[in-house]
């Protein structure tokens, strides 16, 4: 069983269904959570789903970027921005009342974003996180938008686990959340039954002579 916690912004749903179809490690147990980092420090998964930069992340971990989240920003629904519905840059928005942006260096406290969401709903201000995560938390009254310019911080999603307690499960997810598919051979895969291997060698059989007629049994004769 492999335990995995995902950070709130990020959708894996597919990742998850590909490692329990294609995989024999008895299957996968799943956290949603705001601090996946803490869900992986406190011992209660393996690896974790996470967003970087973090702090806390050091030499004792493995680290696997898988790729880099679009800033956003979130403005009230009944704004000139919503209206217009286009990306946006640090400029436009100069003059509006800043309910929360990231770090210089990136990180994202996710309780606070939820917080700044409640004000932006409210018709007051601007809110600045990844795009990703903003479409998931805002609610009918705000609008997510894309936020351009070399100014913004850019966040990465990656894998993360300990050094110490690395194994074949975590690396068999590592290789699907990269693209690997089910047809790879360096994956664990799913032990078959005798049956089940004595019907797929049945149907290729029959697949390679489709005109192929069963053969008849020789008729008994009748003793007299």
């Amino acid at each position: 069983m492999l335990r995995l916690a995902f950070v709130t912004g990020t959708q894996a749903g597919k990742w998850f269904r590909r490692f329990q179809d294609t995989t024999a490690h008895g299957g996968l147990f799943t956290i949603d959570a705001d601090d996946s980092m803490a869900e992986l420090l406190s011992g209660n998964v393996d690896v974790a789903l996470m967003r970087l930069p973090d702090g806390r992340v050091d030499d004792s971990f493995h680290v696997v970027r898988l790729y880099e989240e679009t800033p956003g920003i979130a403005v009230p629904k009944d704004s000139v921005y919503a209206e217009a519905g286009e990306a946006l840059a640090l400029a436009d928005v100069s003059d509006e009342h800043l309910n929360y942006q990231l770090t210089d260096s990136g990180e994202v406290d996710i309780a606070a974003v939820r917080e700044a969401l409640e004000v932006v709903a409210a018709n007051v201000g601007i809110a600045i996180a990844p795009l990703p995560l903003l479409k998931i938390l805002s609610k009918k009254q705000v609008v997510p938008l894309a936020l351009t310019g070399s100014e913004v911080p850019v966040t990465e999603i990656a894998l993360v686990w300990r050094k110490s307690h690395d194994n074949e499960a975590i690396q068999d997810f590592v290789g699907i959340a990269k693209g690997r598919t089910a047809r790879s051979s360096r994956q664990e895969k799913p032990k078959r039954t005798a049956r089940e291997k004595a019907k797929t060698k049945q149907s290729r059989k029959i697949v390679n002579n489709p005109l192929q007629k069963p053969k008849k049994r020789p008729k008994q004769r009748k003793r007299r």
